[in-house]
């Protein structure tokens, strides 16, 4: 077993990092510090993932694969000592008699261990599926009831009360007394058992069966193989400037597509780094121990990292403040392509002090899971600090386009991925196909004939154009309002105009059938409660802010905004300010933070009457 505390293991030969680089931002690059040559820094097409990570291994065993927070500081494990550990996780679960083909569940947050587990089970043939720790109990159990999984591995013991009793399905500790990770210690197969085993598993075999949010229905398990990972990480370092010198930062939940494929599984085959995220509430100082070079995020997270920016700026003295808004004014003309002769001295004064917040040496964000506005990417870009907005589903194993960092139109997801082929329908409708294309849903092959036509397209629901070589996303095929004059409406175009209202924190349009755009809204309620607080109100609790006359003024004003840029029948022309924010809890949220439309519907059903009748 590896010591995480030290980076050490039993007896193995592995070079230790001391421990004292961890404790300044000014630290030694752990990854420059081996001046090893990788024999074949990428494996070729046709492998399986147990192939790649050997590869891996063999190319790089000696520099930093995990930066593992113990106790609140980050250790080193190397490549040669994290593989290690994963062929011990993969002799306990050979152990244990399943068989290639099983699926196996995992319900808990990122870690060291989940890692190990999944590449584990991978390097076996075993069919990982993983489950949100967010997801309640009833979810969790329809995922392994579906799924048919023999056994579920958890994070921790709420996560395993959620499961746990359910006839025919095992329960195992991923960490702790009796877990899979205290079994790994006295795990004995050998280097040739193992590869053996890795050398069984054919690149065409299912990996994982990954569960959509469900944003209608239940969710449908999507069925990938090692193929589509190991090719498609392949194609994308055709275009996407990473090695194995970057530093991954992951927090995002790796039981999503999107941090699976381009936070875990990408990283470890081109032999980079990942650093652990030791929770929401310690991001900022695990970026400041990470340093991260590279980190995977979504629209949600850089829209808070730019108010948390805005609010602190909105508190220094008058002179720094007015300081600090020429530098971003200066730079986001800049970032435009404008004239901004200032733009450099300023971001000398304040753009380093933006960018130390991210630990120094953020090269870029890679953003996806949810359109990302304009603003944000500006806003970012004023300090140089870059964002490449991408776009990719579960059925397409996360990545079909992204922005390269030399051709980085904000307003687009990008170019389509070497070896993914992207088209329009006549309908407007996203079409995709390639190997990193889902085999089908598991269990449901009329669902799969619907998704994928005769000709290999995957339907992706998603309703674009192209600019050029780069794909924008206009709406979803299913959110098209149709109103009751026959106009049909793009809602999410409009949504994103008005998310960019730094007080407003979302909003859901409707129409259909109807003779105008409504919407419901949620404040952004600090920026509210700080923007009332000017006028002399105090409003104490988020119904007290929502209730407010100055709030629904406020909230109107930044609608009517938006409003004179659209054509009249896109205007919203009522609208209701919701007290309470979305959530995961309540139905509305999809765990990756999507608005289930039809859930938020149904909850404010006498509110959108409501707001129907005063037309």
């Amino acid at each position: 077993m590896v010591d995480r505390r030290n980076g050490e293991n039993n007896g193995e030969d592995v070079t230790r990092v001391p421990n004292s680089f961890q404790n300044s931002v000014n630290r030694p690059d752990p990854l420059r510090d081996s001046r090893r040559v990788p024999k074949e820094p990428m494996p070729q097409t046709a492998v399986n993932l147990g192939q790649a990570l050997l590869r891996s291994r063999e190319a790089f065993g000696d520099r930093v694969a995990i930066l593992n927070p113990v106790d609140g500081v980050y250790v080193p494990i190397r490549y040669r000592e994290y593989v290690a550990t994963i062929r011990r996780y993969a002799g306990v679960l050979h152990g244990l008699g399943l068989q290639p083909g099983d699926r196996i569940a995992i319900q808990g947050t990122n870690s060291l261990e989940w890692a190990a587990f999944d590449w584990a089970c991978q390097s076996l043939g075993l069919v990982v599926v993983p489950i949100y720790p967010t997801l309640p109990s009833d979810q969790a159990q329809y995922i392994v009831r579906d799924a048919g999984a023999k056994l579920v591995v958890t994070g921790d013991d709420e996560q395993r009360k959620k499961t746990l009793g359910m006839e025919g399905v095992g329960s195992l500790p991923l960490t702790g007394p009796d877990s899979l990770d205290a079994k790994a210690a006295e795990s004995d197969m050998s280097e040739q058992e193992w590869r053996s085993l890795v050398d069984a598993v054919s690149p065409e075999a299912l990996a994982t069966i990954i569960y959509t949010s469900g944003t209608t229905g239940n969710p449908k398990g999507a069925m990938l193989t090692h193929r589509a990972f190991t090719e498609l990480a392949v194609s994308v370092l055709t275009s996407l400037p990473v090695n194995e010198n970057d530093v991954f930062f992951s927090f995002l939940p790796v039981s999503h597509v999107y941090e699976r494929f381009a936070g875990h599984f990408l990283p470890t085959i081109l032999g980079a780094c990942i650093g652990y995220a030791q929770g929401l509430r310690t991001l900022a100082n695990d970026l400041l121990q990470v340093r991260p070079t590279i980190m995977l995020c979504v629209p949600r997270f850089l829209e808070a990292f730019k108010g948390r920016v805005l609010d602190g700026a909105a508190k220094m003295p008058p002179v720094r403040r007015r300081l600090f808004e020429a530098a971003l004014a200066a730079g986001a003309k800049r970032f435009r392509g404008e004239f901004s002769p200032f733009a450099g001295v300023l971001d000398a004064l304040v753009g380093g002090k933006v960018r130390a917040r991210t630990g120094g040496r953020l090269r870029f964000f890679v953003s996806g899971g949810a359109a990302m506005p304009y603003h944000v990417a500006e806003f970012f870009g004023a300090f140089r600090l870059q964002v490449l907005q991408g776009y990719g589903l579960t059925e397409t194993t996360a990545a079909t386009s992204f922005n390269p960092p030399d051709d980085n139109r904000p307003h687009t997801v990008g170019i389509p991925i070497q070896g993914v082929e992207v088209r329009i329908a006549p309908d407007g409708e996203i079409l995709i196909r390639g190997s990193s294309r889902m085999v089908g849903y598991w269990n449901l092959p009329e669902e799969t004939r619907t998704a994928i036509d005769e000709d290999g397209w995957f339907r992706s629901g998603d309703i674009g154009e192209f600019e050029g070589k780069h794909l924008k996303i206009t709406d979803r095929k299913k959110d098209i309002l149709v109103l009751g004059n026959g106009k049909n409406v793009a809602p999410a175009h409009i949504e994103g105009l008005l998310k960019e209202s730094r007080y407003i924190n979302e909003v859901v349009l409707f129409g259909d059938g109807m003779e105008y755009v409504c919407g419901l809204v949620v404040p952004e309620f600090d920026a509210v409660r700080a923007y009332l607080k000017t006028q002399g109100v105090e409003a104490k609790t988020d119904g007290e802010i929502a209730a407010h006359e100055a709030t629904k003024k406020l909230i109107k004003a930044e609608i009517d905004r938006v409003n004179a840029r659209l054509a009249d029948y896109e205007r919203v022309k009522k609208h209701a300010v919701l007290a309470t924010p979305f959530s995961i809890e309540t139905g509305e949220l999809t765990p990756s933070l999507k608005v289930k439309r039809r859930v938020v519907k149904e909850r404010h059903a006498e509110t959108l009457a409501g707001l129907a009748r005063s037309g």
